[in-house]
């Protein structure tokens, strides 16, 4: 296991953007940068040798942008960056189409979240010639986060406030099938998943879907239904039906039990 560390510059992005997700693909969104510059140095040659595709996965495009910036120097960095995408059903089509050896992954996405793009992309995670192995980028450090992608079979979760350096080398430690933490996640991480200490898992809160669990934390918080309708950018009528889902699911009354019951749980 590997420990991480620092903090990432998002500042300036690159120029180029194509069709969402893939360059060269239509129909889908994003950009990559060009190919690295041809003839040169040792240092280029060096990072030609050392090559890794990625995928960048995030609902905020100017943090998406200062990645690229950071690392998506091909010829300094040895990291690719093929392709991008805001929210669940944009990160499976990207993935599918462009099979990187490494998707950074943010936590919490509109469309279900990253545990939802972990799960639709099962197949390509289990791909004995060319896994896709994922590792969250995210600005949580929640143990409900943390665990959540973990056994959604991420290989690493590292905050947003490492640095481009020790994130280049997260991302070539994940695409050679090393687990790789932020320093403060790692114990958490061995404790939680730890035989001994394993937490038991909660039925109630399993029977939830992930979109469900997002609509509970944010009820929880006390965000009104059209606070809720524009964050995950869906309707107010669908959050109505969510909670109802919820209330049913858990046999609860009202939102006010269950504030209560994600409150005992430590979900707020």
């Amino acid at each position: 296991m590997t420990d991480a560390t620092g903090g990432t510059n998002a500042t300036s992005g690159p120029g180029a953007r194509g069709v969402p997700g893939v360059p060269g693909v239509p129909g889908v969104p994003g950009a990559a940068p060009g190919p690295a510059g041809a003839g040169g140095s040792g240092a280029d040659d060096a990072a030609a040798a050392r090559r890794v595709r990625v995928v960048l996965v995030d609902d905020h495009r100017m943090f998406r942008t200062g990645v690229q910036a950071e690392i998506g120097e091909t010829a300094r960095t040895g990291v690719e960056v093929v392709g991008e995408a805001a929210d669940v059903d944009q990160a499976v089509t990207v993935i599918t189409a462009t099979r990187p050896e490494v998707v950074l992954l943010d936590v919490h996405l509109p469309g279900g979240g990253g545990v939802e793009v972990l799960r639709r992309s099962a197949s390509l995670m289990a791909d004995q010639d060319r896994p896709v192995r994922f590792l969250a980028l995210s600005v949580s450090d929640a143990a409900e986060d943390v665990i959540g992608v973990i056994r959604g079979g991420a290989r690493g979760y590292v905050t947003k406030t490492i640095t481009g350096t020790d994130l280049v080398d997260a991302i070539f430690r994940v695409s050679e099938g090393d687990a790789v933490f932020s320093p403060r996640l790692a114990g958490f991480v061995l404790d939680a998943f730890a035989s001994t200490d394993a937490p038991p898992v909660d039925e109630d809160l399993d029977r939830l879907t992930q979109r469900e669990r997002e609509v509970l934390r944010l009820i929880a918080r006390g965000y009104a239904y059209k606070e809720i309708a524009k964050q995950l950018f869906i309707s107010v009528k669908t959050v109505e039906s969510h909670v109802s889902a919820v209330l049913r699911k858990l046999q609860l009354s009202n939102r006010h039990e269950l504030t209560r019951w994600a409150t005992a749980r430590r979900l707020v």
